[in-house]
């Protein structure tokens, strides 16, 4: 599929900042935030959330069984906590600065993860999503088949353990929000590495306080079903979104920031309640093309402009047939599960 064209008035030559993105313009109107649906937003995740937490407390005492069934909801309010925090970090659930900051701060506290570094890297990945030279950061770990065919044994048997779905979607979780996120490196810039240090600090006090309040054991059967139900759910989410079959991956001289959000960016057509607890963050289309559409904007920015109308849809079926995808063939421009990439390439008939 080929990626949509603006038409002739929206072109613009390379030396505007509208460049990277002929339909800036048109995205204009829906990346102005509305005060009322933000905290709307946030009283229908953070506040649920907050108050499923005691309700779970007491139902301890009941049944486990019940404190199990109310991680499912929980896990849902927490998931969208985790967008209201995604919003803030690309400036897009207020108008102010600040409140984008300060919002951040605290919903971070909540998902286990520092603001300022978060959204540098998230920011790194909206800028690299789908070139080739610039993986790493922000993004699944991809090989292409050349460089798995190259990778010795141990590298082989590393990926492939990484890639296994009961490895990405348990583990994953684990790593990518209670420890990784832990981490800071002398190399940080300054403002990023003090964004890791103090909240790792106003971390460790919280859950010391909680955890001498309801017992450590109390503490781990409760967060440790969220973060396994909401924090799977997540990696899920993000994987799916630039991990099917047909995505986009080019070389740094062929990627094109428009086609990377058009083509290599999938419309996850999600039922509800599960788009509301995903904050609409399946329409990624979207919201790689401007990440300053809110999440409550993003279904009639896709509804009202045709470029999105030719975009790649994912059903759930497709998203959860996604994970048996491991790498990028460069030849046949796709991504293909470790049996397709031992078949050798068939070319083309010609008359």
């Amino acid at each position: 599929m080929q990626a949509p064209t603006a038409a002739p008035d929206e072109q613009q030559p390379a030396s505007t900042p509208t460049a990277r993105n002929p339909w800036r313009r048109q995205l204009e109107p829906y990346s102005r935030p509305d005060l009322k649906r933000s905290l709307l937003d946030l009283a229908t995740s953070v506040v649920p959330y907050l108050l499923l937490w005691p309700l779970m407390v007491w139902s301890l005492d009941v049944s486990y069984w019940l404190t199990l069934a109310l991680a499912v909801p929980a896990s849902g309010f927490l998931l969208r906590t985790f967008i209201m925090f995604h919003d803030c970090g690309h400036g897009s659930l207020f108008e102010s600065k600040r409140a984008n900051t300060w919002v951040g701060r605290f919903t971070g506290l909540l998902v286990f993860t520092p603001y300022a570094s978060w959204r540098h890297s998230h920011a790194v990945h909206h800028a690299t999503a789908g070139d080739l030279d610039r993986r790493g950061d922000g993004d699944v770990p991809t090989m292409t088949v050349a460089e798995y065919r190259a990778a010795g044994l141990p590298l082989k048997i590393g990926y492939r353990l990484f890639r296994n779905p009961l490895v990405l979607f348990t583990l994953g979780p684990i790593w990518s929000f209670t420890v990784q996120p832990r981490i800071w490196k002398r190399s940080m810039r300054p403002r990023i590495r003090n964004s890791v240090i103090q909240t790792n600090i106003v971390l460790g006090i919280s859950l010391a306080a909680l955890i001498w309040l309801i017992g450590w054991e109390a503490f781990l059967l409760i967060q440790g079903p969220m973060v396994l139900i909401a924090g799977g759910a997540g990696v899920w989410l993000f994987f799916v979104q630039h991990q099917f079959e047909d995505t986009y991956w080019e070389t740094s001289e062929e990627w094109s920031y428009a086609d990377a959000a058009l083509r290599g960016s999938s419309y996850l057509d999600l039922p509800q309640p599960l788009q509301f607890f995903s904050g609409n963050i399946g329409l990624h289309h979207v919201h790689h093309l401007s990440a300053r559409v809110p999440n409550y904007k993003l279904q009639a920015a896709h509804d009202d402009l045709a470029v999105f109308h030719d975009v790649p849809v994912l059903t759930m079926w497709d998203a959860l047939k996604a994970p048996r995808l491991k790498l990028w063939d460069e030849e046949r421009k796709r991504i293909v599960t470790f049996r397709e990439a031992r078949a050798p390439v068939t070319p083309p008939v010609t008359a």
